[in-house]
């Protein structure tokens, strides 16, 4: 019990002087922060535009802050929160130190961290975006590309060759009936989306339209009303199949000459 509680009391110790410690630092020391108002921020210490140096959490005491670049005084500020804008472009280009001095009631001096920056032309923050946005548009082109102009580019024209009544695999994207023709078809997966309504094309008659995806009831409804229109058709034409077959033979000997 003794020896627990003697390592009890050398803890509360350690931890009363670590945090007396750390209030003795953050009080001996301003946290300047610097903060963008206009302009570039880049990778790295790389500035260039409006920026404000400010203390962040300023002490009750403290009455008056001078802001310096490179140890040459800025400007001062004398309300909280305190703090001081500048243009990166009234200074030379490179390195610089950033840096205040806060004054308290008491006539103390605090000195705040430094922080050290880079001060680039407005050509290096444009270059910087470029290669930021540039990659990022090239990605964007690339989908667009592969989401809409290959699949038009595959489905150019009509598939008449389906005979009507053909039961599809609509797959993932589902399917709709066309309002022209009347006929279903499969929905690409990947196209141009608007709500519950899509612009696609249809591939048998060819016309674009808005459609929306359709039950799979609807859709072999549709596929049935193509048969009845396959009878309604062969009925009026008086074609058998087999002399539906012997035209195909007929009209086959003339496509390789």
């Amino acid at each position: 019990m003794k020896k627990f509680l003697s390592s009890l009391f050398i803890f509360c110790t350690l931890a009363l002087a670590t945090f007396s410690h750390a209030n003795a630092q953050s009080a001996s020391e301003l946290q300047l922060g610097l903060s963008r108002d206009f302009g570039y921020g880049g990778f790295g210490n790389d500035i260039q535009g409006l920026f404000s140096m400010k203390i962040n959490n300023p002490p009750e005491s403290l009455s008056r802050v001078e802001f310096f670049i490179d140890a040459v005084s800025i400007g001062e500020d004398t309300q909280p929160p305190f703090g001081l804008q500048f243009n990166t472009d009234s200074y030379p280009l490179g390195e610089h130190e950033l840096s205040a001095i806060g004054y308290t009631t008491n006539g103390e001096e605090i000195n705040s961290n430094i922080r050290i920056v880079v001060f680039v032309p407005a050509s290096a923050a444009t270059d910087m975006i470029a290669k930021i946005v540039g990659p990022i548009l090239g990605l964007i082109l690339i989908i667009i590309l592969i989401s809409f102009v290959i699949p038009l580019l595959l489905t150019k024209g009509k598939k008449s060759s389906m005979p009507l009544g053909t039961q599809r695999n609509y797959g993932l994207g589902g399917g709709a009936i066309c309002p022209k023709c009347g006929r279903p078809f499969p929905l690409r997966l990947w196209w141009i989306n608007l709500g519950f309504h899509k612009i696609d094309r249809c591939p048998y008659c060819g016309k674009w339209s808005f459609v929306r995806r359709s039950s799979l009831a609807d859709l072999r409804a549709a596929e049935v009303a193509e048969q009845a229109q396959a009878q309604s058709e062969k009925s009026m034409t008086g074609e058998t199949d087999s002399d539906k077959l012997k035209k195909e033979l007929d009209d086959s000997r003339f496509q390789n000459l």
